[in-house]
């Protein structure tokens, strides 16, 4: 039987193999990254410059190239960000005119807080759906909620948030289009961010949720069938206490392992999603980065979104062996 002791130190010894093995892979992504943009069609410079890059002089684009760093090979730019990323310096991004660091640290907050909230949501709805589906299998309730879980996976995020502002914005004017505050106004309160967030994160909780609830439907069916729960059910159990403390509990195993398997599209669902309702997160400059060939922005958000896949999977792991005892984390 696991102590807790011991439990702590083999998640601690799976966190440090996991770290030591991540190192050689964002490392690989940076010098992709850095790669990928030498070969784009924008030119840093001229993006920086703008119009007046179409009149500036040899001299004076030679000497932006020098002050941004592109005038020298991908690899040997890729070294120096390197070099100075060990040391806390992300370097400046020519998008935003201001330190890597200051743009990420000022957005990553609020891309946090959506995602939380929206797999928060998405995961309360896959479980109250999944559980009332799998009670009856082949009911009406049960095929209305596959039915619908397929149809959600089959519609893309971008389409489903225009068609949220179009209905509770436009038509019934009762959220917001988008933005983080009110038209003509600058302050940022609790109430605001809360409407603002509203759209925004119940677009992404139903692009996340169809797998969730066809992951929770499939497990709590098989527990229902498993001797413990009939068990229960013959000792004259209430069915409620069936259902969520015994098949639900074995159920969420399977979901455990959606956490690090779904952290990608869960990135890319942000990154739509805070398009299209203008939301000031850390996704959004991604895009911005990328059409600005912002190499020192580009390569940091690029890093932390790799580190984000390798946390999800790391933390499904970690979940899934404290759930199951019969799981070593030794061998994960």
């Amino acid at each position: 039987m696991r102590t807790r002791r011991g439990t702590g130190k083999a998640v601690g010894r799976l966190v440090g193999r996991r770290a030591l093995a991540g190192v050689p892979v964002l490392l690989v992504v940076t010098f992709g990254v850095f790669g990928l943009a030498a070969v784009s069609p924008f030119d840093p410079v001229q993006q920086y410059l703008g119009s007046a890059g179409l009149t500036a002089s040899r001299e004076t684009l030679d000497q932006v190239a020098r002050n941004l760093g592109v005038d020298v090979p991908f690899w040997q730019q890729w070294w120096n960000w390197l070099t100075s990323a060990f040391g806390g310096d992300l370097g400046e991004s020519s998008t935003y005119r201001q330190p890597v660091a200051e743009v990420i640290g000022g957005r990553l907050g609020w891309t946090a807080l959506l995602c939380a909230v929206g797999l928060a949501v998405a995961v309360a709805l896959a479980v109250v759906l999944g559980v009332a589906a799998a009670r009856r299998p082949g009911g009406a309730l049960d095929r209305a909620a596959t039915s619908l879980a397929y149809t959600l996976e089959a519609a893309p995020s971008f389409w489903v948030g225009l068609l949220a502002i179009w209905l509770f914005a436009l038509h019934l004017g009762w959220l917001p289009a988008g933005g983080l505050t009110d038209p003509g106004t600058d302050e940022i309160t609790a109430g605001g961010v809360a409407r603002h967030l509203a759209l925004p994160a119940l677009v992404l909780a139903i692009s996340q949720m169809p797998w969730f609830l066809l992951y929770v439907r499939q497990g709590v069916s098989d527990a229902l069938a498993e001797d413990p729960v009939r068990g229960a059910r013959a000792r004259g159990l209430r069915e409620r206490t069936v259902l969520f403390g015994h098949a639900l509990r074995s159920g969420l195993l399977p979901v455990l392992t959606l956490v690090g398997t779904r952290t990608p599209e869960v990135i890319t669902g942000v990154l739509l999603i805070e398009t299209v309702f203008s939301w000031p997160g850390i996704a959004s400059a991604t895009s911005e980065a990328a059409m600005a060939a912002d190499f020192p922005l580009l390569a940091s958000v690029t890093t932390l979104s790799a580190a984000a896949v390798l946390a999800g999977n790391l933390l499904s792991d970690i979940l899934y062996g404290l759930a199951d005892p019969r799981v070593s984390l030794e061998d994960l």
